[in-house]
């Protein structure tokens, strides 16, 4: 894996300045009101990661869910109530929110009633990141907390493991990301796993596949039964954040079918290339969508609230 720390610096520079575009939103929002907040999130994430390396891909995995359905909002920290069922019921596999909880409980120590839920999941999405190994970002802060959540909106906003690419390029297109940027995106799979249901169809069905990689699936992938068993969707280096999921999907390595839509003779077929040959290409790319992520639809100023526990509100 190429290192990040020679070209690091600019691009986080230059982060900053896009950064500033956000009316609402600022790197130094907690200065004066909870200046050891990034400082105690870092530490548990580098804490969690080291215990659990999966455990970063998971934490990146939550910003992306909650962002994506109503925005930047930490609505997908909380738990069902009586009146509402919350996002996560959606998808049994999104997890680390003990990782959260553990986060605002120190956070609350100090600085009680200050800082999001939603600003935890955005900084512990780039801590988790750079701990293993990838760019880090400057994050925009001052989210408020969401005091609802909206189930049904899920499926209509994660694009699917098994689209294609015209389903993966609209999906991305309607939060505002452009093909180059839906592209960056989707490298976050060089981290993390994904179950058997997952991809069997696409190592049982598809051609586009390398085929000593779909023998290898298929040894703890049976064509039934297994379901939940993982498999990393990077077969190269599945704990460090580098861009062999680009070199993967050259080789026809790609483990889900959206993975693999990225390089199959299609319209983005070049920028995968370009990744597969340059991480550091990759890394800006991606730093700079992950500060476009973090400004969808954040709640700010007297909207919603500052959550006490991550999971319900106050």
């Amino acid at each position: 894996m190429a290192s990040s720390s020679s070209f690091r610096t600019s691009f986080c520079v230059f982060l900053v300045l896009v950064g500033m575009s956000s009316a609402h939103l600022s790197s130094t929002y907690y200065k004066s009101s909870c200046p050891k907040a990034l400082s105690i999130i870092k530490s548990v994430v580098n804490s969690a990661v080291s215990k659990e390396s999966r455990m970063g891909a998971s934490l990146l995995r939550l910003h992306y869910h909650d962002c994506f359905v109503n925005g930047c909002d930490g609505s997908l920290l909380l738990d069902n109530t009586p009146t509402f069922i919350g996002e996560k019921t959606a998808n049994s596999t999104v997890r680390g929110f003990d990782v959260i909880d553990t986060i605002k409980t120190q956070v609350e120590n100090i600085c009680p009633g200050v800082v999001s839920c939603a600003d935890i999941v955005a900084v512990a999405a780039r801590d988790s990141v750079v701990a293993l190994g990838g760019p880090s970002w400057t994050v925009q802060l001052g989210r408020r907390d969401s005091t609802t959540a909206n189930l049904s909106t899920v499926t209509s906003d994660l694009p699917p493991p098994t689209s294609n690419l015209s389903g993966l390029i609209f999906g991305f297109s309607k939060k505002g990301f452009n093909a180059r940027e839906m592209v960056a995106l989707s490298g976050a799979h060089t981290i993390g796993q994904a179950r058997c249901i997952k991809f069997r169809n696409r190592i049982y069905n598809e051609s586009n596949i390398d085929t000593s990689y779909a023998s290898s699936l298929k040894l703890k992938c049976p064509s039934t039964g297994n379901d939940n068993n993982l498999f990393p969707l990077d077969t190269t280096s599945p704990t460090s954040f580098d861009n062999a999921y680009f070199k993967n999907l050259v080789y026809k390595k790609g483990l889900l079918h959206s993975d693999q839509q990225l390089y199959k003779g299609g319209s983005v077929d070049s920028q995968v290339t370009t990744y597969s040959t340059s991480s550091s290409t990759f890394f800006i790319d991606f730093a700079h969508a992950m500060v476009k992520m973090g400004k969808l639809s954040p709640l700010t100023g007297s909207s919603g609230e500052i959550r006490t526990n991550c999971r319900k509100i106050n």
